[in-house]
């Protein structure tokens, strides 16, 4: 943990001296990947390494330095990999990280004719300026600090008890130490150059090719740091690792893996989970005989004129609820919403609670991947449960298999893999794994973690790079009796995709719950979707049918004929009714399925707006009831996979959706008025996009 807080104070401090007011340009190399991936110290080098020569070309850079006894000549190219901008005082480039590539013990053999001398500083003047600048901004003696936010990893800075700064990667944050706030590394570049020009004005340092010694030891540290004050660009020279053992498989792996899996989910299911797999064949089989048969009711509307939109009052919220609990056969429970928009503030979040757990982590996702985000929150989990939290995580089998199979643009170019998520996460560590099975190739997209059985989280984000860095999306932080529910709902999954099936799921049903979570909050409402009980697409429905003033609607994929008749017959009733829809989708294909869904709205007057890049919110306002989680508006998520919503129409809960999603969204989306043009694959990839994609 020191090694790797000394790490990061270095790595922090330096960027922040960069000023990087304008972005970098290009894609980065992924030898200049800027970003640590986390590990330190802990597999060797802790030698510390310290520079008495340097030297810079305009292609190469030169150090030497002493290890332990040694004499070590060593550097590298950088010509191709750091990109120069305008030396004026609103520019800079950077920062970099740039391997060390060579470590000899023969002098070089020659260099470059334009080679320049480096100035080198010790640790003592680095720590000093690092000191000096955080002592003003984070808090003191407070069991507090503050993330600070790379763009591609995230880490904790703070004072310790004895008032000493700290630094370190967000995954290993202390656990008694909370998180007050979130800050940008902009905000650090332009308060930063100036009193780094300061600081060397102090000691007289006039010079503008600068190194330091940062005193980093360990794999992946970075020992020295270059700073050309001319430029303005910042360089840290990082110590290689040795390379990592992964259990990566081959390429046919991940289909092997879903074929045992498919069929360990119904030979399997027909023996452990007799009655339940029976009962998912009959309701899938009448639910696909019905959308079959069932007519293509927007047919009725053609021809008929949208009319002016109607400026009345919206629809009564109490008669509302009434209603919704007698379509549910239950009253709301209660409880506080918190919106988390985006991977950002989520995984933070989600990063401190874990952090901060004391007993118990109840983790159910469909998609756990196996690329280097993941891996960061496994290893997190990991840690957690050999402090003795116990930890359990439940995976929807096919979801996370499948999910293998995909690579994102993003991922680093040499990160490694594992071959199996269960296994990495079995793997030194006390956490209990489970996979959901896929009887009739039904699911479980239910994403929920619950810590302590106080504090619940839930939306549409997996554990996955993309939902970190790449996706538009939404978490919801709850707390108070609605936890309950949401504990329950794990414990029923978990028993049930235990080795006893339905045996273990009916014991753990007729068992009594203890409330576990505080009493607060307003009412909230947990909606559901199982294979005999549609409430998430019924509610929705009867909220269309009831609203009178207007409609907002956020989701990747709108492929359900029904819905999309209800929401046109309410735009004839004169609701103003308003889509977020992404114009390019994950699911290949069903991009085509909203692009006819697109056009079937404008058609019958409704506003479609194109999100710019992927969203994967799930929300609808329906006048002043809102209603959001995991369910997508296709036939998957409302009759087919198991998912879960909650439900409000608490004004303030409502209002802040919409003030910090849907205003926000209508803002930076593309009002489309013109239809796409279509095609005729685009109507048999329809037929079929709501049971494949």
């Amino acid at each position: 943990m020191q090694r790797a807080s000394r790490l990061l104070t270095h790595f922090a401090i330096l960027w922040v001296t960069a000023t990087c007011l304008g972005s970098c340009a290009g894609e980065p190399d992924p030898l200049t990947y800027p970003t640590l991936v986390g590990r330190f110290a802990d597999e060797g080098n802790l030698q510390q390494l310290v520079g008495d020569q340097a030297y810079i070309s305009d292609s190469e850079f030169f150090v030497r330095f002493t290890r332990g006894e040694d004499v070590v000549y060593g550097g590298g190219d950088w010509s191709d990999r750091i990109q120069l901008l305008s030396t004026q005082d609103t520019e800079s480039a950077g920062p970099y990280i740039l391997p060390l590539e060579y470590q000899q013990a023969e002098r070089w053999d020659a260099m470059p004719d334009n080679v320049e001398s480096v100035i080198i500083l010790q640790s003592d003047d680095w720590q000093a300026f690092r000191d000096s600048l955080f002592a003003a901004t984070l808090p003191h003696n407070e069991k507090a600090g503050s993330v600070l936010d790379f763009g591609v990893d995230d880490y904790f800075l703070y004072f310790d008890d004895e008032d000493k700064f700290q630094a370190t990667v967000i995954q290993e944050k202390p656990g008694d130490y909370r998180i007050t706030n979130r800050v940008a590394i902009a905000e650090f570049m332009q308060l930063g150059w100036p009193l780094f020009e300061t600081f060397m004005q102090e000691r007289g340092i006039t010079a503008n090719r600068i190194a330091f010694n940062t005193g980093d030891t360990g794999d992946y540290s970075l020992p020295f740091v270059y700073v050309n004050r001319d430029l303005r660009i910042v360089v840290f020279v990082r110590q290689p690792a040795k390379k990592r053992h992964v259990q990566s498989g081959s390429s046919t792996l991940p289909y092997i893996q879903t074929a045992g899996h498919v069929a360990q989910s119904h030979l399997g299911g027909i023996v452990f989970r007799p009655v339940s797999s029976v009962y998912r064949l009959f309701f899938v089989a009448s639910d696909a005989v019905a959308e079959t048969i069932t007519p293509d009711w927007l047919i009725g509307l053609e021809g008929s004129p949208v009319p002016p939109l109607v400026d009345g009052p919206e629809m009564d919220l109490n008669t509302w609820e009434a209603s919704l609990d007698l379509l549910t056969g239950r009253s709301t429970s209660k409880g506080t919403i918190e919106y988390l928009i985006d991977g950002e503030d989520f995984f933070t979040r989600f990063i401190d609670a874990t952090t901060a757990a004391a007993s118990s982590i109840s983790l159910r996702t469909y998609i756990f991947d196996n690329d280097d985000y993941a891996e960061k929150i496994g290893m997190l989990l990991k840690r957690r449960s050999n402090d003795g939290v116990d930890v359990k995580v439940l995976l929807d089998g096919l979801g996370t298999i499948i999910s293998t199979v995909e690579k994102q643009a993003t991922l680093p170019e040499d990160y490694e893999e594992p071959a199996s998520v269960r296994l990495f996460l079995e793997q030194d560590s006390k956490i209990e794994v489970r996979q959901a099975t896929n009887p009739w190739m039904t699911g479980d997209h239910v994403k929920t973690m619950i810590l302590d059985k106080k504090v619940a989280f839930t939306g549409g984000m997996n554990i996955a790079r993309e939902y970190r860095y790449d996706w538009h999306d939404m978490m919801m932080e709850l707390h108070g009796p609605v936890v309950d529910v949401l504990q329950e709902e794990f414990d029923n999954a978990w028993a049930h995709a235990g080795f006893f099936g339905d045996f273990a799921y009916f014991l753990q049903r007729i068992k009594r719950r203890p409330g576990n979570a505080e009493d607060t909050g307003y009412p909230v409402r947990v909606l559901f979707t199982r294979i005999d009980d549609h409430e998430i697409f019924d509610a929705q429905r009867l909220a269309i049918r009831n609203a009178r003033h207007h409609i907002y609607v956020e989701n990747a994929y709108f492929t359900d004929d029904a819905m999309l008749y209800e929401l046109a017959k309410a735009r004839h009733r004169g609701v103003d009714v308003r889509v977020i829809m992404p114009l390019v989708t994950d699911r290949g294909p069903i991009t085509r399925n909203n692009a006819l869904a697109a056009n079937a709205m404008l058609e019958h007057g409704i506003r479609v707006f194109v999100y710019p890049g992927m969203s994967h919110v799930k929300a609808a306002v329906f006048d002043g009831w809102a209603c959001l989680g995991t369910a997508n508006w296709d036939k998957l998520s409302f009759s087919i996979n198991k998912e879960l919503n909650i439900a409000t129409s608490h004004p303030d809960a409502v209002e802040r959706l919409n003030e910090q999603l849907f205003r926000k969204d209508f803002a930076q989306s593309v009002e489309i008025t013109e239809p796409f043009p279509e095609r005729w694959s685009d109507y048999l990839i329809e037929i079929l996009g709501d049971y494949i994609f």
